[in-house]
């Protein structure tokens, strides 16, 4: 499929009373799309997204759109935005410890590429300390500095590890044995029961 046969298709798995924040629906996508404004409606999309959970063949059909008009970290997201589906997400407020304090001295890469350890409060069948392996997005900024403080989205590799989890819980990142970060859970959305396409 070319992308506005990939736009069109995913507009069409959205319903019609979703609204962004700024009331934009489907029907506006379709203007954009008719003036061959792919960006713009990929964009919009991507807010539908956010607006109302959708099935992960829409965020695969924006990935395929965005990865064909080059938009690396927008196909990146609508990636990301599968593995929530898949395997659910925890949104939490993060604090990562001072470069002076800490292991780390470089920013963390906001993009879903880290895959950093979380203690969750579970114990390892010996009584020790146990750790879950977690993706992490941080929102709204293309990079995390040392010291800095962002709301990020957590996608567990395992979920079974994390269903204990929930808001207010208090986290710890882990990039080796000492402590990275400290992160407070705000939201916790649970793997979606996903349909196998026919």
């Amino acid at each position: 499929m070319n992308v506005p046969e990939l736009l069109e298709s995913a507009s069409l798995l959205v319903p019609e009373e979703t609204a962004t924040e700024n009331d934009i629906t489907v029907r506006d996508i379709w203007d954009y799309l008719v003036h061959d404004e792919w960006e713009i409606a990929l964009g919009l999309l991507e807010e539908l997204g956010d607006a109302r959970r959708l099935p992960p063949a829409f965020w695969e059909k924006l990935a395929e759109a965005a990865e064909q008009l080059r938009l690396e970290r927008s196909a990146a997201w609508c990636h990301w935005r599968c593995s929530e589906i898949r395997n659910g997400m925890i949104r939490a407020d993060l604090t990562l410890r001072p470069a002076a304090d800490a292991r780390r001295t470089t920013p963390i890469p906001g993009a879903g590429v880290l895959r950093p350890m979380w203690d969750t409060g579970q114990l390892s069948p010996t009584g020790g300390r146990a750790v879950s392996i977690a993706s992490l997005w941080v929102e709204n900024m293309p990079v995390l500095e040392p010291g800095g403080r962002a709301t990020v989205r957590l996608v567990p590799l395992t979920p079974s590890h994390w269903t204990h989890v929930r808001p207010g819980r208090q986290i710890a990142m882990h990039e080796d044995r000492t402590v990275a970060g400290i992160a407070v859970v705000l939201e916790v959305h649970r793997p979606a029961t996903v349909v196998p396409a026919r």
